[in-house]
């Protein structure tokens, strides 16, 4: 008698645990774990809520590092379905636990960002600019700056901002850019200068714009689109300058979490972030080429930005190499 019960508490089990699966490959929920600024957020919210307005779509903000660790710590149990906006470096780490895109249409795309596993795809390029408030600059009695050599001089001191390499992407990018340029020991050399002028060095990428934006620096190492958005949304007299190493970039992601992406509504939110939410994240915001022929309309977004040679800056080693030498 205790056998037949045990058998059967058994196989009521197992329909409930079958059951649940079903219900879950079925249900109308998505998951969306992006690092995107605010203003491209709310942008990628709306456009999914006028697409899917039955669907039960949540869009989660995480900074760049919790967004990576988040995942890594994770892998498939995550409660993500699809990510968006995360660094190529932190995709490479995690590619194992993403879900094959093959299948999917990447002809638009520049051949030189689909990587040969299809695990992502590309989501944006962005650039990073010696961002300058004239105004400022010219109120205190000091004139431009022509070079990063410049940014040392003392009159400068307290009125530069800089993101951290440690926990922004934009920081390590300017540190990987002089490395290449300069060699690690002048370019480690030259942030021990650089730390002496040094109002803040800040915890997000979007940190030296902010501080412009609030008139606490004059110059901020900084992203060219977000400084982009506040010259053309809030008007604030902010111009970016681009010395002759060139702009550091560093290219971000898309992709679905390995065993997600046989759901249906998985597959028909991912297919509408590559159809639809990426090219308009392209034409509205971040105009740097992930695409063949992508034009660049948007107002006051520089055009034909000179890269600089970003060699090394995924390789995953490399940086935590790089990092423990960093000091601020």
């Amino acid at each position: 008698m205790k056998k037949n019960i045990s058998l059967l508490a058994a196989v009521l089990l197992i329909l409930v645990i079958f059951s649940c699966k079903k219900e879950d490959s079925n249900s109308n929920t998505v998951v969306i774990f992006t690092s995107t600024e605010d203003f491209r957020t709310e942008h990628i919210q709306e456009l999914l809520k006028q697409q899917f307005p039955k669907y039960d779509i949540t869009v989660q903000v995480l900074s760049t590092g919790n967004h990576a660790a988040k995942i890594k710590a994770e892998g498939q149990d995550t409660e993500a379905d699809i990510i968006l906006n995360l660094e190529t470096g932190h995709l490479e780490s995690v590619k194992d636990v993403l879900a094959d895109l093959s299948a999917y249409n990447v002809s638009d795309f520049l051949d030189e960002l689909v990587p040969a596993h299809h695990k992502y795809l590309p989501w944006d390029k962005s650039s990073g600019a010696v961002v300058i408030n004239r105004e400022k600059l010219t109120a205190l009695g000091l004139p431009v700056p022509a070079s990063y050599e410049d940014l040392l001089k003392s009159e400068y001191k307290g009125l530069i901002s800089m993101p951290n390499p440690k926990s922004s992407g934009t920081g390590y990018m300017f540190l990987v850019s002089l490395i290449n340029a300069w060699g690690e020991d002048k370019a480690f050399a030259y942030f021990d200068s650089l730390s002496e002028n040094i109002l803040q060095f800040t915890t997000s990428g979007s940190g030296p714009v902010n501080a412009l934006i609030q008139g606490e620096v004059a110059i901020g190492l900084g992203m060219t689109l977000t400084a982009t958005q506040a010259i053309n949304s809030r008007g604030v007299p902010l111009e970016m300058l681009f010395f002759a190493e060139g702009a550091p970039s560093i290219t971000t992601g898309m992709g679905i979490i390995k065993g997600k992406e046989n759901r249906p509504v998985v597959k028909e939110v991912f297919n509408f972030v590559m159809t639809k939410l990426v090219k308009d994240d392209k034409e509205l915001y971040c105009p740097e080429a992930i695409f063949k022929n992508q034009p660049n309309n948007i107002p006051n977004y520089p055009k034909n930005i000179p890269y600089a040679d970003m060699t090394g800056v995924y390789d995953t080693v490399l940086k935590e190499r790089l990092l423990e030498k960093w000091k601020y």
